[in-house]
C-alpha cells in the first residue's frame, strides 16, 4: 500500500511589499555600485519616510505652544516620541507613481530647453521606478 502526499490547492505567493521591494533593489545596486539606481532608490525611499512623518502641529499638541517654550515641553524619556503615520500599500504606491511624474515632467522640461543631457538621465531614473509600479 503505497501513500500519495497529499497536496492542497496551490496559491500563489504574496508579493513582498513595495517597500520591502525598493530597499532591496537600494541594496543590490549599492552593491552593484550603480550609482544611479541608488540614488533614485534612496529619494523614493526618502520620500515614503517623509510622508510617514507627522506634521509639526501634531507633535505641539496643537495648540499653538511655541517649540521652544521649555516650561510647557513634556518631561521624561519618550516623552516627546510621537507615532509615526502608517501608510498602506496604495499610499506607497501613490509616492512612487507622484516621484515617477516629478522625473517625467522635469524630463519633458529639460527636452524642451535643450539639455538632452539631463532628459536622458532623468529617463534612465523613471526607467528604474517604472520597473517597481
Amino acid at each position: 500500500m503505497t501513500t500519495e502526499p497529499i497536496t492542497g490547492p496551490t496559491t500563489p505567493p504574496v508579493p513582498a511589499p513595495l517597500r520591502h521591494r525598493l530597499r532591496d533593489a537600494l541594496a543590490v545596486a549599492i552593491k552593484g555600485r550603480d550609482r544611479l539606481c541608488a540614488s533614485v532608490l534612496r529619494a523614493t525611499l526618502g520620500a515614503i519616510e517623509n510622508a510617514e512623518a507627522v506634521p509639526a502641529d501634531a507633535v505641539s499638541g496643537g495648540a499653538g505652544l511655541r517649540a521652544s517654550a521649555i516650561e510647557q515641553s513634556p518631561v521624561g524619556v519618550g516623552a516627546a516620541e510621537v507615532a509615526r503615520r502608517v501608510l498602506t500599500e496604495d499610499d506607497v504606491r501613490a509616492i512612487v507613481r507622484a516621484e515617477l511624474a516629478e522625473r517625467e515632467a522635469a524630463a519633458e522640461t529639460y527636452r524642451r530647453v535643450g539639455r538632452p543631457d539631463q532628459a536622458e538621465r532623468l529617463q534612465a531614473e523613471i526607467d528604474v521606478l517604472a520597473a517597481f509600479v
